[in-house]
């Protein structure tokens, strides 16, 4: 049989898995989708709650009601309005925002500190919007599953592996991002919105550049740091600000009157609801300062290995070498009743055989610490790893060290075992090393310049890129006199 044969096969057999079609609300044209608008909704639902314990809420409700005011504007001249709109800042410094199906909407409070005003802020919840209004993730799945059974079908009609190989990368490319004309139709999408509302379409446009100009220096930085980068909307976010098709489709969303009504883009008003944002980690996630890791709400501190890299995580705090053939990281579980550390440690990994097991004393609290013989690890592999467990204020703090070789895990454990047994409450006079550095307002004179502000910046590494990326100055510009910049103390 040959290959255009099983093509059209294919398409038949997947055409006969798809439910039916459905008004595109945005363009009008007939979408062949496999959801329903309630089965949207009620999945938008579902994962929200995974969202939330994912990440976590931002716990600022001034900045919420903001957020979410802006955010129901934009939903009130969306092509979906019968929705109902859920906007959410979470608390997490990475760059982002993302939509799930329904109308929940993301913000993260690391994009947040990027953005310089009203009207970006409401170019990026229009483009998540937009996402939602033209049910790009249920296209999506939709073409996701049209995938899969292709891929299905071309493997047992030519028994070739490769070929449905080839299919499921095309799947997961799918379902790993919405591709770059899903994402230019929201942009355009978003920049209609924003007319509606009066604000400028280009706001758009400073959007994309301030994105773009934050993941070039964060490819550097991962570069430099042997590290995988965090991107905004990941391997497609590809247009630049000065792509052509980018341009054409703010330019299409201008008003034909321009005497219509406008909006000021707010930059003040953004400033100010920002004034006091975590820059980093906030005081609910802890603090790395160094090799060292405080946590003022949870009240410990512990020191990690001097020279590795500490990953402060939204689930877990990791610290690694640059070689990355080690790990040792921690996290905390709520304590059954009546249940003491050996017990709690033996419940957790299940009957797996240990070994080295010991009663543990770190600096009053009390533990318990093993050897598990074989556990999944990091690496995709199974070895040996290095568990205990420490009690503290009714939650036990759960740590696990272990090699990518085991037969090197002797060497290192001397190791995992001294940063362990750093683990102790707070002092009076540590709580303050908890507590995260924020940005403030400062009003630039003539004679402001970025690096005497970076040389008094927390900042660290590369202040003075992270403060012209913060205000829109990337990669060398200056401030002008009379605006309100951010800085971070």
């Amino acid at each position: 049989m040959n290959l255009p044969t099983v093509c059209l096969l294919v398409a038949m057999l997947a055409a006969t898995a798809l439910a039916g079609c459905a008004t595109n609300p945005v363009t009008g044209n007939a979408d062949i989708v496999t959801m329903s608008e309630a089965q949207e909704i009620e999945l938008g639902r579902q994962q929200h709650a995974k969202i939330m314990q994912q990440y976590g809420r931002f716990d600022d409700e001034a900045l919420q009601g903001y957020v979410n005011q802006v955010g129901q504007r934009i939903a009130a001249v969306s092509h979906r309005t019968q929705l109902q709109y859920t906007f959410t800042v979470l608390d997490s410094e990475e760059v982002n925002a993302f939509a799930l199906p329904g109308g929940y909407v993301y913000i993260t409070r690391g994009i947040m500190a990027y953005l310089n005003s009203e009207a970006e802020l409401a170019a990026v919840l229009g483009h998540e919007v937009g996402h939602v209004t033209a049910r790009h993730s249920v296209r999506q799945q939709t073409g996701a599953m049209a995938t899969g059974v292709g891929a299905t079908v071309i493997g047992i009609l030519t028994g070739s592996g490769d070929l449905a190989s080839v299919a499921n990368m095309a799947g997961t490319a799918l379902v790993s991002g919405y591709g770059r004309d899903m994402e230019l139709e929201a942009d355009d999408i978003g920049a209609q919105y924003l007319d509606r509302l009066g604000y400028d379409p280009d706001a758009m446009i400073d959007v994309v550049r301030l994105l773009k100009n934050q993941e070039a220096f964060e490819l550097q930085q991962a570069r430099a740091e042997n590290r995988e980068p965090h991107v905004y909307h990941g391997v497609f976010a590809t247009h630049p600000d000065s792509d052509t098709r980018l341009q054409q489709v703010v330019k299409a969303a201008h008003k034909v009157d321009p005497n219509g009504a406008t909006r000021p883009d707010g930059r003040d008003v953004y400033l100010d609801h920002i004034k006091g944002l975590p820059f980093g980690s906030s005081a609910a996630q802890g603090m790395v300062r160094g090799s060292r890791f405080y946590h003022a709400d949870m009240g410990f501190t512990l020191a990690f290995p001097s020279a590795w890299t500490v990953d402060n995580t939204p689930t877990k705090v990791v610290a690694f070498p640059a070689q990355k053939d080690a790990f040792l990281e921690v996290y905390a579980m709520a304590v059954p009743p009546n249940v003491g550390p050996r017990d709690f440690l033996v419940r957790n990994l299940n009957g797996t055989p240990l070994s080295s097991a010991e009663n543990l004393q770190s600096n009053g609290l009390q533990g318990y610490t093993a050897i598990a013989r074989e556990v999944p690890l990091p690496w995709g592999n199974r070895g040996p790893a290095r568990f205990a467990v420490v009690y503290l204020n009714n939650m036990a703090y759960v740590f696990r060290g272990a090699t990518r070789v085991g037969s090197a895990l002797a060497a290192s454990d001397p190791l995992f075992m001294s940063s362990i047994k750093t683990f102790r409450r707070l002092k009076d006079s540590e709580f303050a090393l908890a507590e995260p550095t924020r940005i403030e307002l400062l009003k630039a004179t003539p004679r402001t310049r970025i690096e005497p502000l970076a040389g008094a910046s927390p900042i660290r590494p590369y202040p003075a890129e992270q403060l012209r990326l913060l205000n829109d100055l990337y990669p060398n510009k200056e401030p002008v006199a009379g605006q309100t910049i951010k800085v971070v103390n």
